[in-house]
């Protein structure tokens, strides 16, 4: 990846379009919405394959992300609480449990961060 900089920020050329990273809101996605973005999707990612694998039918996977960040230390993240709703009918809460615990286990974001950022992964299962 080649990222290029520019009055604002910085650019990157993907197969499916420009990536503009700025670290203002009116010019560019945030370095910090990025990371959080790349851990929730990763890990809404590799749960939907998991869910697949175990044969567990669900109709819809919706991810909230709430970040704790440490104003004293450069805003640094340090929590991710990613918040999965599962849809689906006659769900098996053990089975999805088992599940989200494998992705997390998979998630090469989340093992990215292992360590530095805590990353806390919940759910509740709706119909």
């Amino acid at each position: 990846m080649e990222f290029i900089m520019h009055e604002n920020g910085f650019e990157s050329e993907f197969d499916f379009g420009k990536l503009t990273i700025s670290g203002k809101d009116e010019f560019g996605f945030r370095p910090y919405a990025l990371l959080v973005s790349s851990i929730a999707g990763c890990s809404g990612g590799v749960l939907k394959q998991v869910l697949t694998k175990m044969r567990i039918a669900f109709d819809d996977i919706t991810i909230t992300a709430d970040v704790k960040r440490n104003p004293d230390i450069a805003n640094r993240v340090e929590e991710i609480k990613l918040h999965f709703t599962i849809f689906g009918k006659d769900l098996s809460e053990k089975k999805v449990e088992k599940a989200l615990e494998l992705s997390s286990k998979n998630c090469s974001m989340v093992q990215s961060v292992k360590g530095s950022i805590n990353v806390i992964e919940t759910f509740e299962i709706k119909e």
